[in-house]
Order: C-alpha cells, then sequence, then structure tokens
C-alpha cells in the first residue's frame, strides 16, 4: 500500500492547507501520475499525482483542513 500525502508546499510546515477538490473516487482504478487532487494553501494551488496504479482510497474529505505532508489517501 503506498500513501498518498498532503505537499509540503511553504516554510512553515505547521500552517495547514485545504484538499480543495478529489478528481477521483473512493475505490476507482487509477493510473500512475494520474491527476488525483488539488489541495490549497496560502493561496497557492498544487496538484496531487498517484505515485503509481492501483486503487485508491480517500482518508480526507473534499474541503477539510489537513496539515502539510499528512496522508490523504492509500493506492492499494
Amino acid at each position: 500500500m503506498t500513501e498518498v500525502r498532503f505537499p509540503m508546499m511553504t516554510g512553515d510546515a505547521s500552517a495547514p492547507g485545504v484538499l480543495a477538490t478529489w478528481y477521483v473516487r473512493d475505490g476507482e482504478t487509477v493510473a500512475d501520475g494520474q491527476l488525483l487532487a488539488e489541495v490549497a494553501i496560502d493561496k497557492v494551488d498544487a496538484e496531487v499525482l498517484a505515485p503509481g496504479p492501483g486503487i485508491v482510497r480517500l482518508s480526507v474529505l473534499e474541503g477539510a483542513e489537513v496539515a502539510q505532508g499528512a496522508v490523504i489517501a492509500h493506492i492499494e
């Protein structure tokens, strides 16, 4: 199982971000490099890509505040 983490986007690791949008559903099969989500922090958006192929299991709800570096999903 591979962890998908909220990226480190600022020099202040304690600053939380927001999981803005999921582009996949829980249980969906994804390809390596596929766009999974968009995250935001301090007016900066970033894309989260699948680190490998498999079935994605979401751990965080869309719109939730998330710590940088936190696990947001797993790929089985």
